[in-house]
C-alpha cells in the first residue's frame, strides 16, 4: 500500500473504531488520508493544516480530529462532503497528544507548549472555530501522554515530558487537579486497565521503563525494564490483559501484566519483536 509520494512521510496513523476497515493517515505534507484497508485504496485526501499532522484521534461516533505542527486541531465529520466541522484553536506550539473520552463528546489535547486542553466537541459542532472548555497550565513540559479512565468517566490522566516527569489526574466535571505524582522520568504514554484500578505508564529519559501503578494510591505494582530507548507508545490488547510497547530502540515488547490473574506474571515479557529499518524484516525472540 503506497500511502505517500516521494519525500512525504507518514507522521501519524489510526484505525477507525468498531472494527471498520478504514484507516486515517497523517502526513508530513499537511494532509489527512482515509484508506479502505480491505481494498487497499485511497478513499479521500483532506487538507486543512499547514504543518505536519502528528496526531490523529477517531471517536467512537466516527468523528476524526487531527493535530498538527501548525498548533491547530481540525475536527471532521467524515459523513459530510466537506468533512470539516470545526477548527480548534488553543495551542501555541505543535499538538503532540490527542485522546477522546468514551462518550465521544470530550476531547483532550496536549501540546509542546506544555498545555493540556479539554474540549467539549458538542459546543464546536457547526462552528468554524472553537475554544477549549478547560485549559490546564500545570505541566512544565510537553504533554504527549493522555488517557481517560474507562471506569470513572470524568477522570483524565496526563503525563509531562523530561522537564516535568509528572502524571497528573484531573476531574473533567470541574477542570480541577486531583493529584500529581513525580515519576522521575519523562512520561511518554499512559494506559488504564479495563479490569483493575491500575494504570500503566511508559517512560523515556532516564530509565526507559514501564511502570504499573495501583490507583488511587499510586503505589508501584511493578517496574518493567528491557527497552534501551524511550518507550514512545503503548496499546492494550482487546482482552485487556496484554500491553504492547513501542520504543525508539526499534523493538516491540509484549507484557502480560493486566487482569485479575496478572499478579504472578507482573514481570513477564511474552515476546520481543525487532524490526530492521532497512529491510522491514522482523524476528521474534
Amino acid at each position: 500500500m503506497q500511502t505517500t509520494g516521494q519525500g512525504v512521510l507518514v507522521t501519524s496513523i489510526t484505525w477507525a473504531p468498531h472494527g471498520a476497515e478504514s484507516m486515517a493517515i497523517g502526513t508530513s505534507d499537511h494532509k489527512v488520508q482515509i484508506w479502505d484497508t480491505a481494498e487497499c485504496c485511497l478513499v479521500r485526501t483532506m487538507g486543512g493544516h499547514c504543518g505536519r499532522v502528528g496526531v490523529l484521534a477517531w471517536s467512537s461516533h466516527g468523528s476524526l480530529v487531527s493535530g498538527s505542527r501548525d498548533a491547530t486541531l481540525v475536527h471532521r465529520d467524515l459523513r459530510a462532503p466537506a468533512a470539516s466541522v470545526a477548527r480548534l484553536h488553543g495551542h501555541t506550539q505543535e499538538v503532540c497528544g490527542l485522546k477522546w473520552a468514551s462518550n465521544g463528546a470530550m476531547l483532550a489535547s496536549g501540546g509542546n507548549d506544555n498545555l493540556l486542553n479539554v474540549w467539549d466537541i458538542r459546543r464546536s459542532a457547526g462552528a468554524p472555530t472553537s475554544a477549549p472548555l478547560f485549559v490546564m497550565h500545570e505541566h512544565q513540559a510537553a504533554v504527549k501522554a493522555l488517557a481517560w479512565c474507562p471506569w470513572q468517566k470524568h477522570l483524565l490522566a496526563s503525563g509531562g515530558g523530561t522537564a516535568d516527569r509528572c502524571i497528573r489526574f484531573w476531574s473533567m466535571q470541574t477542570g480541577q487537579l486531583i493529584n500529581a505524582i513525580d515519576t522521575h522520568s519523562q512520561v511518554c504514554s499512559l494506559i488504564w486497565s479495563v479490569h483493575e484500578h491500575e494504570l500503566v505508564s511508559s517512560h523515556g529519559y532516564s530509565h526507559n521503563q514501564l511502570i504499573l501503578w495501583k490507583y488511587p494510591s499510586m503505589v508501584k505494582a511493578a517496574e518493567l525494564t528491557g527497552h534501551t530507548s524511550r518507550v514512545l507508545h503503548m496499546a492494550q490488547s482487546p482482552d485487556g490483559t496484554t500491553v504492547v510497547s513501542a520504543a525508539a530502540d526499534e523493538t516491540l515488547r509484549f507484557w502480560r501484566i493486566l487482569g485479575s490473574d496478572a499478579d504472578a506474571r507482573r514481570r513477564q515479557t511474552e515476546s520481543v519483536l525487532s524490526a530492521s529499518p532497512w529491510t522491514g524484516a522482523s524476528v521474534v525472540r
